[in-house]
């Protein structure tokens, strides 16, 4: 079975809803795969954290999702500009949007509400909820279909 690659311009209509509005559409598609590697990175940590009701684990990711709401760049970014990106020869990641630090500060929330599901032995609730953080990352992991994007401009009225 082959896999199906995304349409180009839905990808970036996609990355458009998530606030890069101000990149012309050649500019997107050189970022589109640098701008995946934090949320596949999240990703796998939120789902090895949930699976083994990691409390240090979730706890360090915790603090990485608070990083991305207070850095310009989300902390996986950094990784990716100052590596990955020169071994691929793409360009840098800019500054992370206002949609995607919203993301980034319900993450922060909702690991801290999973965290303390685990923490007080409500282990059934905290892999429901950890598990259901880890499908919103997983889903813009894969398809860039920001959530939390989505609502920030809902919220804000913003048009894309």
């Amino acid at each position: 079975m082959k896999l199906k690659r995304s349409n180009p311009s839905v990808t970036i209509k996609r990355l458009r809803i998530q606030g890069y509005c101000n990149y012309s559409d050649a500019q997107l598609s050189n970022l589109a795969s640098g701008n995946r590697i934090s949320f596949i990175l999240c990703s796998i940590i939120v789902l090895t954290g949930v699976i083994t009701a990691g409390i240090p684990l979730l706890s360090i990711m915790m603090l990485i999702a608070f990083l991305g709401i207070i850095l310009p760049n989300h902390p996986f970014d950094y990784i990716y500009n100052f590596g990955i990106r020169k071994l691929i020869g793409r360009p840098k990641l800019p500054p992370r949007s206002k949609q995607i630090k919203f993301a980034c500060t319900i993450a922060t929330v909702w690991l801290a509400g999973t965290i303390t599901l685990f923490y007080i032995g409500f282990f059934l609730a905290g892999y429901i909820f950890g598990g259901i953080l880890f499908l919103m990352a997983f889903t813009v992991s894969t398809t860039d279909i920001c959530i939390p994007s989505l609502l920030y401009n809902f919220m804000y009225k913003i048009k894309v």
